[in-house]
């Protein structure tokens, strides 16, 4: 008794910082390899964004704040954030996320509607989907994301035979991004609106829903896609026709509001050639495109770092998908492979959609590179759902690896004896 009063008390004693270290040492301490690739990547995507949004968003902040690190400092605290929040969600049990599926959905949609409320919501370039919230912004749309592949896992689990066979079964899964969708398209948000539809269609896909139930959900969101971008001022219509008729054609005339940005996006790219102009030595930071350090940040990359960076930065994400789907299949719950495959596809898709944009094979839509963009919300939210994922895969290691390591010490005894 006397020992563990002093093991305390010298705890006690020690600075801040050294039970810190103690802390994160024991979190993350002999876990699976796919834990430890998931982390170690998603950490070197985080600080590889962290690089690039200095770089990127240097000039912009002397214009705006006549500091060239304001930009990057929030960014930092927000990694600190992110980095808090991946820590704490991977070790709540996973009857946690279990039980909080629902209450998280419904702060998260709470927190969405917020973004309709005079006086809190942010508006940028006629998008409303941000609030205030002191001297920091928050886009809620961001941890709609994580809430509703949490939910939809949920339902999937505790409705698993009727997804098979049962139409309604598999039209009432869509019912629960439906809502989220519907707030997130009312602020104007596009992008993310088609982000988190693609994630639900196919996270309802991968679960083994068969091809005819997705007949009405499609028809549905076919319609939707066209009131939104036809829909007018209600829903900024406008600006989407724009944005897709300079897109279908790919016009080099800088002239029109609409192309600039995706014109001097690629001229970026192909100023880095192989190996780019070298780091924080872009040309085209300096005020030619909007968002640079932001939805834009790719054409930096490929400017200062060129195209191996920019394979580089593919790659990354490519293979942060392929250790998270590694987790979901060894996953022994419904919940667990669900939800790791759907911020598998949340996080590799939006990559892809951010990244195509700036090579121009999609029209413009507003949405940052996951992990590395310049934005609170997107860190925030992308780092917690990894830690999520993370949460699941300490299960899974201490039942199957630990198991294994059960019956290898079991038959070494049985050889000796």
């Amino acid at each position: 008794m006397a020992n563990v009063t002093s093991l305390k008390s010298r705890q006690q004693r020690e600075p801040l910082p050294r039970r810190i270290v103690n802390f994160y040492a024991n979190v993350f301490r002999a876990q699976s390899l796919e834990f430890n690739m998931v982390l170690g990547i998603t950490m070197l995507l985080m600080i590889y964004g962290l690089v690039m949004v200095l770089s990127a968003s240097s000039i912009v902040a002397i214009r705006d704040n006549n500091n060239a690190f304001s930009i990057f400092g929030k960014q930092v605290l927000f990694a600190a954030i992110g980095f808090i929040a991946l820590s704490l969600a991977s070790i709540m049990p996973v009857t946690f996320w279990r039980r909080m599926g629902f209450p998280i959905f419904v702060g998260a949609l709470i927190l969405q509607l917020l973004t309709f409320i005079p006086g809190i919501r942010v508006s940028v370039n006629g998008n409303s989907s941000w609030i205030h919230v002191g001297s920091f912004t928050i886009q809620p749309a961001e941890f709609l994301k994580v809430a509703m592949i949490l939910l939809m896992s949920i339902y999937f689990e505790r409705h698993q035979d009727g997804m098979y066979h049962d139409q309604k079964t598999v039209w009432k899964s869509f019912a629960l991004p439906a809502v989220g969708m519907v707030l997130v398209i009312f602020g104007k948000d596009l992008g993310t609106t088609l982000v988190i539809a693609m994630i639900a269609f196919a996270l309802v896909w991968l679960f083994g829903a068969p091809g005819s139930a997705f007949r009405m959900p499609l028809v549905v969101a076919g319609i939707g896609v066209a009131a939104a971008v036809f829909g007018g001022s209600l829903v900024g219509g406008t600006s989407r026709v724009g944005r897709i008729s300079a897109w279908l054609s790919q016009s080099s005339d800088t002239a029109n509001a609409y192309a600039w940005q995706s014109q001097h996006g690629i001229w970026a790219l192909a100023a880095g050639h192989l190996t780019g102009v070298g780091l924080g030595m872009s040309k085209l930071k300096w005020s030619w495109i909007p968002e640079v350090d932001n939805d834009y940040i790719f054409a930096i990359i490929g400017e200062e770092l060129g195209l191996l960076g920019a394979l580089f930065t593919i790659l990354l994400f490519l293979t942060l998908g392929f250790f998270l789907v590694r987790i979901s299949l060894r996953s022994q719950s419904v919940l667990g492979r669900s939800v790791v495959m759907g911020v598998a596809v949340w996080i590799t898709l939006q990559a892809m959609i951010n990244i195509a944009v700036v090579l121009q094979w999609l029209p413009v839509l507003g949405v940052p590179l996951p992990l590395i963009s310049s934005g609170g919300s997107s860190l925030i939210s992308g780092l917690a759902g990894i830690g999520l994922c993370l949460s699941f895969e300490r299960e899974n290691h201490a039942v199957l690896d630990g198991g294994r390591r059960v019956r290898v010490a079991t038959e070494k005894s049985g050889r000796r004896r």
